[in-house]
């Protein structure tokens, strides 16, 4: 197995292939290999062999949307290749294509036997996972069917049922068993002297529950216009600074990528939508904290996505509670999955609710969008979403009975349920965890810019001036709340969060330039802050660290107490340009497009925290998604926050 995966992205497929443009179908690892379309593998193995023999890889496949390699049989310097393989793939919705082109290499007429090796689990992606996790299937049956130009592997479990169709053209001499449950496509091609042979290969993965008709493009090349042409029109009319090429590129990229990244969903009157994924390769879904920020990021470049996912968001919040998905009437869902495992409840993801942020973040982005777009349309037809959401903060949330929004750590799904949900996240300074129902810092700022923006709405929109005024208050009193509790004087800085008992969790964390963002904190403590996540503990010199280094509890290369979110970044440095830090946030913007330049200009979903002094390029995180959503849209953020500069 190569130790190298690269992702073709396109909506809510994904491949991940080898560096010769193999599939293995190797459990495990930091990425899992294969096609992937709605949560299950439509493909598990795609093998090439010529005469028998695995060619090496003299070109292998590169970084970009088609993937191309040049292959040829091993050998020494002694017999020269006698052949050579040109292979280009790529993806479509629930599609893959790959065209096969050998070329002699010989001055006399040559026979070659090609072999592709094709085989489908239908696993789900959380049986992938490096927790080597178990599930039961019972009465599961996997069947494969072989076509007049190809075979078709088919998976059924009750009323689950999914198939994934490869054909060829021309159709395959013989298609034959090979013991293990994969199936042999072969060829033998007589080549001319120095003459060349073409083989297309088609998958069609259709998934269970997804009736949508779909027609596999005729080649790579097919496939790579449409996913330029959608890119394109992602970027055109953008107004990117021509002064600052390195932020015009990084945004030029991010907003190809979030072209790539839209997945399928539904409104609430059964509307057909297309929404911001979080992330290739886990997170191929839709996160309501990864769309919102992606939303709210694009909204000056590309309001469309917010006009998408707020009614997406709508359609699937809560209206009554559940045990196992965390769900309460009015709450946003944290995550939407359509695998298996979701369909038959052996995971809560189906729809699971275990995020304290989604709901004030969906009226915070309601209100930017009515601000940002003068379109009030959305926000009356939202009314009753965005009203029942206010009703789960003071209600269910926690802002009425603990003055907070407050979350409880979740057996079945995530023990933190703010956007650092890692299970030892929320810490003290000494990495102690924080115990009992946890108040965290950032969720109180969201809360206050929802309270703010929805009484807003209120007044302008909705003409109800004494709901507005109740929401107001309830701002205003938050604010005062926060600063009496969270507020650590021999700091001059806020706590992380508070624990169950209402004591402070003190980590020096990033989130604190959240507060700056949604404007929670007065004017001198958010210049304090501001400034304080400039200094060298916290700023790496490529952005600023989820935690400042000076604690026992760092980790250069923990998941969040340590490591360099873009998208936090971004957050930070709006949240500076806000309180007037402008050099600041020129520092930060600085870091995080430098580390985007030395990354093609494309930012991860988290870097490494370790210092730029330290190491002249940003040290990537083990297992980062390489294409996430807020990460792409972190660049326009940041052209909002500084401009050109």
């Amino acid at each position: 197995m190569t130790d190298r995966h690269h992702l073709l992205v396109h909506g809510g497929t994904f491949a991940a292939v080898g560096d010769g443009g193999d599939i293995s179908g190797v459990r495990g690892g930091s990425s899992p290999d294969g096609l992937f379309v709605r949560d299950a593998r439509h493909l598990s193995r795609w093998q090439l062999t010529v005469d028998g023999a695995v060619p090496e890889a003299l070109s292998p496949v590169a970084d970009g949307d088609t993937a191309r390699c040049v292959l040829v049989p091993r050998g020494g310097r002694q017999e020269p290749p006698a052949y050579t393989l040109f292979r280009e793939q790529a993806v479509g919705d629930g599609s893959f294509v790959e065209s096969l082109k050998v070329t002699s290499n010989r001055p006399v007429p040559t026979t070659v036997r090609l072999a592709i090796t094709a085989d489908a689990d239908f696993t789900d992606q959380f049986e992938l996972r490096s927790d080597y996790r178990t599930y039961t299937k019972t009465g599961a049956t996997r069947t494969r069917e072989v076509l007049d130009d190809g075979v078709e592997f088919t998976y059924q479990r009750g009323e689950w049922r999914s198939c994934t169709t490869v054909t060829s053209e021309p159709a395959p001499d013989g298609v034959e068993e090979t013991g293990t449950g994969a199936r042999r496509l072969v060829w033998t091609l007589d080549l001319e002297p120095h003459g060349t042979a073409e083989l297309t290969l088609r998958v069609m993965a259709r998934p269970h529950g997804d009736p949508r008709a779909r027609r596999v493009p005729s080649s790579p090349a097919a496939l790579n216009r449409q996913l330029l042409a959608l890119e394109g029109e992602f970027v055109e009319g953008v107004a990117f600074p021509t002064g600052w090429p390195e932020l015009a590129a990084a945004c030029a990229r991010g907003l190809a990528d979030l072209a790539s990244l839209q997945v399928p969903a539904t409104g609430p009157d059964g509307e057909e939508l297309k929404v911001p994924a979080a992330g290739a390769p886990w997170f191929l879904t839709l996160l309501g904290r990864d769309a919102l920020l992606t939303s709210l990021f694009a909204l000056p470049y590309r309001p469309q996505l917010a006009a998408a996912t707020l009614p997406a968001l709508a359609a699937t919040q809560a209206t009554e509670t559940g045990v196992g998905s965390v769900a309460q009437p009015g709450k946003i869902v944290h995550e939407v999955r359509h695998g298996e495992l979701a369909h038959f409840g052996q995971v809560p993801y189906g729809r699971y609710y275990g995020s304290v942020d989604a709901t004030p973040l969906f009226l915070v982005l309601l209100g930017a969008y009515v601000e940002h777009t003068g379109d009030v349309s959305l926000a009356r037809r939202l009314e009753p979403h965005a009203r029942a959401a206010i009703g789960w903060m003071l209600d269910h949330g926690g802002l009425t009975s603990r003055g907070y929004l407050v979350y409880r750590a979740d057996q079945g799904g995530l023990a933190n349920q703010n956007w650092k949900d890692s299970p030892g996240a929320i810490c003290s300074a000494d990495g102690t965890r924080a115990t009992g129902p946890v108040m965290a810092a950032g969720a109180q700022g969201y809360a206050y810019d929802a309270l703010r923006r929805t009484a807003g709405l209120a007044r302008t929109v909705w003409e109800d001036a004494t709901y507005a005024a109740l929401l107001e208050q309830a701002a205003g009193d938050l604010r005062d709340r926060f600063q009496r509790d969270f507020w650590m004087p021999e700091a001059g800085f806020p706590a992380l969060a508070l624990d169950g008992d209402g004591r402070q969790v003190n980590a020096l964390a990033s989130d604190a330039g959240h507060l700056l963002w949604s404007g929670l904190l007065d004017k001198e403590y958010g210049e304090l802050v501001g400034r304080r996540l400039l200094e060298p503990d916290f700023f790496s010199g490529w952005g600023v660290r989820t935690l400042a280094a000076d604690q026992p509890a760092y980790h250069p290369l923990s998941y969040h107490r340590g490591s360099v979110w873009p998208h936090d970044n971004a957050l930070i440095t709006l949240g500076l340009a806000r309180y007037g830090l402008h050099d600041e946030a020129r520092t930060v913007a600085h870091g995080l497009i430098s580390a985007a330049t030395s990354t093609g200009h494309r930012l991860p979903e988290v870097l490494a925290g370790y210092a730029r002094d330290a190491h002249a390029e940003p040290v990537p995180y083990p297992h980062a998604c390489i294409r996430e959503s807020r990460s792409a849209a972190a660049p326009l953020a940041l052209l909002t926050a500084v401009g050109g500069a």
